[in-house]
């Protein structure tokens, strides 16, 4: 396949063929090509072209850096078609950059990608753009990858502007990153919002002010989660203290669905440029998991372009059921979630089962910081027991921090069983289930099992007591809604529970 570009700049960049190159079928652009030149000088050059509806998801335009660079500084333009159909998407193109050592899936060349947050970045050895990696400008073949998210009918036409400045490197900083643990209460319930957004991808907010709004949500950990880049872990350290614990993460962003890296080791970037087809997506799930991060697929049933789970859930550890505002999405995710717990009930616990758990997804004003947030018993606010407690199943969701519960089943001569656990019983012997709940006085409490929700409580109610027997629920979970706003339709979520299992075989 191969289109010709438009004419270029006055330094000769012409008509260049695309070429198709690699498994994942990305084009790749003729080399843009620089001379040396005397420190101080800065050197330009320009590609214009029009990419065709079908381009693939990304576009690689090689650039031949010389040696004695300082700063490589990129811009970028693209149009938007006019008189589009209701319906038809119109075009978008992201921007990203990767450094001599090569484009290779999960190599070492990435050094950022802004998306489409950003028309221009910057790179040199003590400075970056938000979301960019600093360091030296060495010399060999950079490539400014763009992502063609969507391309209109008419095609996409496009303009990049290179910049070189020549010249000494300066140092670059060494990166410090948040402590792994912060001031705990011991074993107690915690509050953390896991997928939240800074300037150093598409959010608004800067590291302190996500900060500030994370205290004042009453948030005792938040794991950083921006798209497609690790750039924002050696910003963090600066606002993690001795009462908020601060997780480095990754929103990895592909063509098939979002999913939270949660916990990674600073540092770590996770590659995002395949799709479900690529049978690639179990690899970078273990490279996650060796980084030690939890893998949480991102609101599954989102209606965004790109943004539905295409994966399966057999790589998860736990899944994000429900993703900022209440909204319809998040009813559907929460109802395939549930099936996935009588599946696991009917199997007789043969099949593995995925916590759920609910994050602001935060981008801006006015999106609120924990709103909603996952409340976890953890031994202790540390990275590793919060990991546990989420992985567990040790959680439930709640939309700020005014809602608290507690939610057990006893049964069996005292037996006692908490979120997240079994409680391994005969099938006929009796168990009291027991909800106690502070919320908002128009909620209602809701008790929910392998045979659909058995008991809702009067509006205002602090507390439900309900008794089962494990031939009747092999499992039940607790809802508090607020009064429906649809007639025919549950109300918005204030606050969900991971279940209980119940009897020997859940």
């Amino acid at each position: 396949m191969c289109i010709d570009d438009t004419p270029g700049d006055e330094h000769g960049i012409g008509r260049r063929a695309l070429l198709v190159t690699g498994a994942a079928g990305a084009l790749t652009l003729t080399t843009m090509s620089f001379a040396s030149a005397a420190d101080g000088e800065r050197s330009t050059k320009t590609l214009k072209g029009t990419l065709p509806p079908g381009a693939p998801d990304y576009v690689y335009l090689p650039v031949d850096v010389p040696a004695g660079v300082r700063e490589i500084r990129v811009s970028y333009t693209y149009e938007k078609a006019t008189g589009l159909p209701a319906g038809t998407q119109n075009n978008a193109l992201d921007i990203g950059v990767f450094d001599e050592r090569g484009t290779e899936l999960g190599g070492k060349g990435f050094r950022g990608w802004s998306g489409g947050a950003r028309t221009e970045f910057f790179i040199r050895a003590d400075d970056a753009t938000p979301g960019y990696i600093p360091g030296p400008v060495r010399p060999g073949t950079w490539n400014i990858a763009l992502g063609p998210y969507t391309v209109a009918p008419e095609g996409l036409p496009y303009e990049v502007t290179v910049t070189l400045t020549h010249g000494a490197s300066g140092e670059t900083p060494r990166p410090t990153y948040p402590p792994e643990r912060a001031r705990g209460r011991g074993r107690a319930w915690y509050r953390g919002d896991c997928h939240i957004h800074s300037w150093y991808s598409d959010g608004r907010r800067t590291p302190q002010e996500i900060g500030e709004l994370a205290r004042a949500a009453g948030l005792d950990f938040i794991n950083t989660s921006d798209h497609n880049t690790h750039a924002a872990h050696a910003h963090w350290s600066d606002v993690a203290g001795d009462d908020l614990l601060v997780l480095t993460g990754e929103e990895i962003t592909t063509r098939n669905g979002h999913v939270v890296a949660l916990g990674t080791d600073p540092g770590t970037f996770v590659d995002w440029r395949y799709r479900a087809r690529d049978n690639r997506w179990a690899k970078y799930a273990q490279q996650v998991r060796r980084a030690g991060g939890l893998v949480v697929p991102a609101h599954p049933h989102a209606t965004c372009i790109g943004c539905g789970w295409k994966f399966g859930f057999g790589e998860a550890d736990a899944v994000e059921v429900w993703n900022g505002p209440y909204t319809p999405d998040d009813e559907v995710s929460l109802a395939d979630w549930d099936n996935t717990l009588v599946a696991y009930a009917r199997s007789k616990g043969r099949t593995g089962w995925v916590p759920a758990m609910g994050n602001s997804d935060a981008h801006r004003d006015p999106d609120r910081i924990g709103g909603p947030q996952t409340v976890v018993l953890a031994d202790d606010l540390t990275r590793e027991a919060i990991q546990a407690g989420i992985k567990a199943g040790h959680s439930y969701v709640a939309e700020s921090s005014s809602v608290e519960l507690t939610f057990t089943a006893t049964g069996g001569k005292g037996k006692v069983a908490g979120i997240g656990d079994r409680l391994p019983v005969a099938p006929d012997t009796p168990i009291t289930i027991t909800l106690k709940a502070e919320t908002p006085t128009d909620c209602t409490l809701h008790l929910v099992t392998d045979q659909g929700t058995l008991f809702t409580s009067a509006p205002g109610a602090p507390t439900a007591t309900w008794t089962t027997t494990a031939s009747y629920a092999a499992y039940v979970r607790a809802e508090i809604r607020h009064t429906p706003t649809t007639q025919g339709l549950p109300g918005p979520l204030a606050a969900f529970t991971n279940p209980i299992f119940l009897g020997s075989n859940a």
